[in-house]
């Protein structure tokens, strides 16, 4: 039992051990009880009290310490004894995952469909993404927008029901109405460069070019690429904008003519990430679901020492020692009767 004591985590219930003196309270309070004179008196009255003091189980004998031996082991494993065992780290499945999604004028762009309903870019996306973000679980997922420039409205953050209301309460021209795509790139890599190498990803979703901000797009993949961060692009916009006329298809502006999927692709190509073209809330729906099937990586979770229960080796300690209080008395009586007799 040596080997438990480094490492002994304590009583799960040690409440119980205030149990231990109940068998001396008892004792001390039943001699007021026997106090009466004796209800049958018989002759050998004597030698009975004479075979039972010298059995040892009311005067102390040695039957009577197995028993409190037995009766404090059984207290002790009533108070589960615990042991710390070896620590482990459970592995942890999970990414960081920066989520840009574009607030400029043309996503307010009215050409999506969502069951019945046609609604802007903005909307299709949101629902969508907020489907990707339950099939996230153990993943740390933050929040940036970006239109004349970029901001982080959610850190990375394992609650996801966070990141779902900051998503749902942006609008359209809430980060101005052009397109800084260099920009929230730059911003990305800022959050994500100090998080463990080979978990750092960005998704991001626009529907324009490049056309406001400090940083050029290239240039901020290329920031990416050094500081570790994948990024995956989304073109996401109906074809052209264009609307019909009796036939004729005529260009709007801010339709999927101005979006530049080349430098897209380039961004993705520099990163290790993919480009992804979405014409409609079907595809965009694809793309998160392909994303969602990324194999994820494998980190340490945290380090934790499991209690190991000991309760049995004290109960089957306790449970000999009672036996053998019990059936050492009865070996003992057969020499004091033969003594008696003669």
């Amino acid at each position: 039992m040596t080997a438990i004591w480094p490492s002994f985590a304590g009583f799960a219930w040690p409440w119980l051990l205030l149990a231990l003196p109940l068998p001396w309270l008892v004792r001390r309070l039943l001699p007021a009880a026997r106090s009466a004179s004796a209800a049958l008196k018989v002759p050998y009255g004597t030698r009975l009290d004479a075979i039972a003091g010298g059995s040892g189980l009311a005067r102390g004998g040695r039957a009577s310490w197995w028993l409190w031996l037995a009766w404090l082991l059984l207290c002790v494993a009533a108070a589960r004894p615990q042991q710390l065992g070896e620590a482990v780290q459970p592995p942890q499945a999970g990414r960081d995952l920066m989520l840009a999604v574009d607030l400029s004028g043309s996503m307010g762009e009215e050409d999506m469909t969502l069951g019945n309903a046609i609604v802007d870019r903005l909307t299709a996306a949101k629902a969508v993404i907020a489907d990707f973000l339950d099939r996230r679980a153990g993943d740390r997922v933050g929040l940036l927008v970006f239109g004349q420039k970029a901001y982080a409205l959610a850190p990375l953050t394992l609650d996801r029901e966070s990141v779902r209301q900051q998503l749902r309460d942006s609008v359209v021209g809430l980060a101005g109405r052009e397109t800084a795509i260099g920009d929230a790139i730059g911003l990305a890599v800022k959050r994500l460069r100090a998080q463990p190498a080979g978990q750092r990803v960005l998704i991001l979703l626009t529907d324009g070019v490049s056309n406001a901000g400090q940083l050029d797009p290239v240039k901020a993949a290329e920031l990416a690429r050094d500081n570790g961060v994948r990024v995956h692009t989304i073109a996401f916009g109906g074809e052209g904008g264009d609307m019909s006329v009796f036939g004729f298809r005529m260009p709007m502006p801010g339709g999927g003519d101005s979006m530049d999927e080349a430098t897209l692709k380039r961004i993705a190509d520099i990163t290790g990430g993919r480009a992804f073209r979405a014409r409609d809330t079907a595809e965009l729906a694809g793309i998160y679901a392909e994303i969602d099937r990324l194999e994820p990586v494998q980190r340490p979770g945290e380090s934790v020492r499991p209690r190991l229960e000991r309760y049995p080796w004290p109960l089957a300690t306790a449970l000999l020692c009672w036996l053998l209080g019990f059936l050492l008395p009865r070996g003992m009586r057969l020499p004091l009767r033969t003594r008696s007799v003669a």
